[in-house]
């Protein structure tokens, strides 16, 4: 048993909500059986119960995460999401300047997804994302040396289906890739990132998530706080914080 905790943000006596840290699987998985800590097993712990996970986010993504306390619940939480009944925003760093805003409408295959060692088919899905630019700036790095200068920003994400890495290939697509992100994203950024704040971490963050309850039927407004990591980043490009929270 380990000492290890996760941070509660919602807590009753049939679903519990945590705030994952980036870099820890949500369950134990075939894809790393080296690994041998995940969000499940440490809140099993910690609460001392069996606990369900009901949905998924990728294991270098920090942020709002929901597990069931049976299996009732769980079921009823699984679907909630899978009927797409959950508003879940994230927040992320990007290269570039984005548009204020838009819609993404691009189908993904998992032949496309350069992490999954499954079975892979041709077969496109529908995946559709809104963002929203909250913040932009430019610093005087020379990262790529045909310019004198970079340009970052801060956007609001919101998947509206669920495709595997959707928002890292969605953002990508749009020629503004995630910082940090080592599958689709840009190394020489990735790597400045890493040397200027200290951190190589995927810098997108589930920050707010919005579901009814499965049991009281009551809507859960949930937040879970900006990462250490982002906080470091908006202070140091003179991003507003207040927005965030």
């Amino acid at each position: 048993m380990s000492d290890e905790t996760l941070p509660l943000i919602y807590q009753d006596q049939h679903l519990v909500v945590v705030d994952k840290p980036a870099n820890l699987l949500v369950h134990p998985s075939e894809i790393d059986r080296r690994e041998t800590r995940s969000a499940m097993m440490i809140l099993r712990d910690q609460l001392g119960q069996w606990v369900y996970p009901v949905h998924r986010l990728d294991r270098p993504t920090s942020g709002l995460l929901v597990f069931a306390l049976d299996r009732d619940v769980a079921r009823s939480l699984a679907t909630a999401f899978e009927e797409r009944q959950v508003s879940k925003d994230y927040l992320a760093v990007v290269r570039g300047h984005p548009p204020l805003g838009g819609i993404v409408r691009h189908a993904l295959t998992l032949k496309d997804d350069r992490q999954s060692r499954r079975t892979v088919t041709g077969e496109a899905q529908d995946a559709l994302t809104l963002y929203h630019r909250l913040a932009t700036v430019t610093v005087d790095w020379p990262v790529d040396k045909r310019y004198p200068t970079s340009r970052y920003a801060l956007v609001r994400c919101r998947p509206a289906t669920g495709r595997r890495h959707q928002l890292r290939r969605h953002l990508k697509h749009l020629s503004h890739p995630i910082i940090g992100d080592s599958s689709y994203g840009k190394g020489p950024h990735n790597r400045a990132f890493a040397e200027r704040f200290g951190d190589s971490r995927l810098y997108l963050h589930a920050s707010r998530l919005s579901v009814i309850h499965p049991v009281s039927d009551q809507r859960l407004q949930l937040h879970a706080p900006l990462p250490a990591a982002f906080r470091q980043v908006c202070m140091a490009f003179g991003w507003p914080l207040s927005p965030l929270r």
